[in-house]
């Protein structure tokens, strides 16, 4: 990313990530930028909202063409500078495509970051009724925003278009909630969705507490007035996540020792713990209705922070608005890989075409082009996934795809993985949970979160004793898994608390082609290939709103999402599930005890054995959709 400007490197992975969309092309090179001033008029707007704040907005125009064009659209928290009238990015929209065929574009910051005024309230509530006139949401503003547009900017054919990616995929998604006449097309990508559930800082409960506070350490610091600059992060710089995150100790010591109760947003998610009201209000998908505009969600199956947005987003949309175009692409890319360049590879994991060039060319830029100019094109298909290990586009007519037969495998002896239905009785598999020693993300010293953990090699975490693997024998035939994962895990405990990880993973012949070398050249005979994964903080395996303690010793049933895959496990190749206690730093650790663990002391955190059963009575399972050859 060495194209970002320099205030922003020291704020970590996930801050470079989530304005990926927005950085990239507002900051490509001073000859990119000079291109754009010589083709495109700037206009700078305080563009009024019904309560009165204004928001500021940068709008670029065509020069020298009296036709009409469409307004493309993007609202975002990330700053829409440089904020000069002689200052110009160095690209315009979602790709190169858009810049080319001529469209306005209108960036704008959000209400209360940048150069706006007002409030900047994270994830901030929605409403399906407003008590006046003048009370305002995100959906509320993107409306008031069109409508000024529209009649305020020269040159525009009426019709406006949307896009976004993560924050910014929020705002777009919010676009389509009673959207405004003239909005036709919207694209929200990696959109976050609900924050406590499964996007960015929380997963089923547990905090992610790399991302939430390397981000938050910058962006969550509140802005008296309206500046153009980026508060100096409060978070320190570290070459090792793992041994910094293990000596900042408890949760508690976050505040002590670097924010200081400066990050109110930090301050609230420690004081809400649960799925509370605050929580609920902040979950964006029961507001996705009464949207007037064709919806393209896009999303990447390797996502390390909002995939669970993206494919609810699609669902939302989909049950709460009949009758729209809503459709949804999901590909083999990180946040925003989607964007730019050509997106052959990723990681370890060859993909055999270049799929973030065939997105942008035949799905994206298409679909707007339709939209917005009525330009013929062939209509996007309702869902267009690809599928890693058959390195194949397949369109469907809904996803999961209406085909998608249900099955389950099943833990058994002998860390076995089988789809036959364990019998009789065996002696569960045991591992010990030390929070003093936690099972690492991934296997690279490195400072901030690598997004590549959502694909790389899990073998250094198989040779760990507090790492539970099972596995199929070599598979006689290719296997794909599409759509959801279900983790159905019965566990016993010595604690009053613990945590489950549950992976799925696609383990690569000793020998063969599928055996040869990665990009880089590496051999992957043995590979491990994470597919997905997710972790669940068991006092809410019954309710996220009122966690309950397990009882010590009691077998219990703990089920769970790990989010939807399209994977072909390839002839030659095995399926291993692995199970684990922690996750870290990708994960704050449990104490192992049944408490609010922001409150918890360093003296509170003790190991605990977690027994994993697997018979007739308690039959431990993944549960997965099989798609037909």
């Amino acid at each position: 990313m060495s194209s970002l400007p320099k205030p922003l490197h020291h704020f970590g992975t996930l801050l470079r990530f989530c304005i990926v969309g927005l950085t990239l092309a507002l900051y490509v090179g001073n000859a990119h930028a000079q291109s754009v001033k010589e083709n495109y008029t700037k206009l700078q707007l305080m563009i009024p909202m019904r309560d009165g704040v204004k928001l500021y907005t940068a709008v670029y125009i065509p020069k020298g063409n009296s036709q009409k064009y469409p307004i493309m659209m993007n609202r975002t928290p990330y700053s829409v500078g440089p904020y000069t009238a002689e200052g110009f990015p160095g690209r315009l929209g979602p790709s190169l495509l858009f810049q080319q065929a001529g469209y306005i574009f209108a960036y704008q910051d959000v209400r209360g970051k940048f150069m706006s005024e007002g409030k900047f309230i994270n994830m901030r509530p929605e409403k399906e009724l407003h008590s006046d006139a003048t009370e305002v949401d995100e959906a509320t503003d993107t409306y008031d925003t069109i409508e000024y547009l529209i009649n305020h900017v020269p040159n525009n054919n009426g019709k406006v278009g949307m896009w976004g990616i993560s924050y910014p995929g929020f705002y777009a998604a919010c676009g389509t909630i009673h959207s405004h006449p003239a909005l036709k097309a919207v694209s929200p990508q990696a959109p976050i969705g609900d924050w406590f559930i499964a996007d960015d800082f929380h997963h089923r409960g547990v905090l992610f507490l790399m991302d939430a506070f390397s981000f938050l350490g910058s962006f969550g610091q509140e802005r008296p007035v309206p500046s153009a600059n980026w508060a100096p992060s409060l978070t320190p710089g570290y070459p090792d996540a793992y041994s910094f995150y293990l000596g900042m100790g408890a949760l508690k010591n976050a505040n002590e020792k670097y924010y200081k109760h400066k990050v109110a947003f930090w301050d609230e998610m420690m004081e809400h713990d649960t799925y509370d009201d605050y929580w609920k209000a902040r979950n964006l998908l029961p507001n996705l209705k009464g949207s007037h505009a064709a919806v393209l969600t896009v999303g990447g199956f390797f996502d390390a922070e909002d995939l669970h947005g993206a494919l609810k987003v699609y669902r939302a949309i989909e049950k709460q608005n009949p009758g729209i175009e809503n459709s949804i692409v999901m590909g083999p890319w990180p946040h925003g890989g989607w964007s730019s360049g050509p997106r052959d590879s990723y990681g370890d994991i060859h993909f055999g075409s270049n799929t973030g060039n065939f997105y942008r060319e035949n799905i994206e830029f298409p679909f707007f082009e339709s939209h917005l100019k009525g330009v013929s094109t062939t209509p996007v298909a309702e869902a267009s996934i690809f599928f890693t290990g058959s390195n194949t586009w397949k369109q469907f007519s809904s996803w999961p795809p209406k085909e998608t037969q249900k099955a389950a495998y099943f833990l058994g002896n002998n860390r076995s993985l089988s789809t036959m239905r364990p019998g009789g009785s065996s002696t569960p598999d045991v591992f010990v949970s030390d929070p003093a020693n936690p099972v690492p993300y991934d296997n690279v010293k490195q400072g901030g979160r690598r997004s590549e953990y959502m694909i790389d090699d899990q073998s250094f975490a198989t040779k760990r004793p507090d790492v539970l693997s099972y596995m199929t024998p070599v598979l006689e035939k290719d296997t794909t898994l599409v759509g959801s994962i279900q983790a159905d895990i019965f566990l016993a405990s010595t604690g009053t608390d613990t945590d489950l990880v549950v992976k799925l993973i696609d383990v690569y012949p000793n020998d063969g082609p599928d055996a040869q070398t990665n990009p880089a050249g590496k051999p992957m005979a043995g590979h491990e290939m994470l597919v997905r994964a997710e972790i669940m903080r068991t006092k809410f395996r019954k309710s996220f709103s009122k966690p309950t303690p397990l009882t010590p010793g009691a077998v219990e049933e703990v089920k769970f999402e790990l989010q939807d895959v399209a994977h072909t496990f390839k002839r030659g190749h095995k399926i291993m599930v692995q199970v684990q206690g922690s996750w870290f730093p990708l994960g704050d650790r449990n104490p192992g005890k049944f408490m609010k663990i922001s409150d918890a002391n360093d003296s509170d955190f003790q190991s605990v054995t977690n027994s994993i059963y697997h018979t007739d009575k308690y039959p431990s399972s993944i549960q997965v959709g099989i798609l037909p050859k």
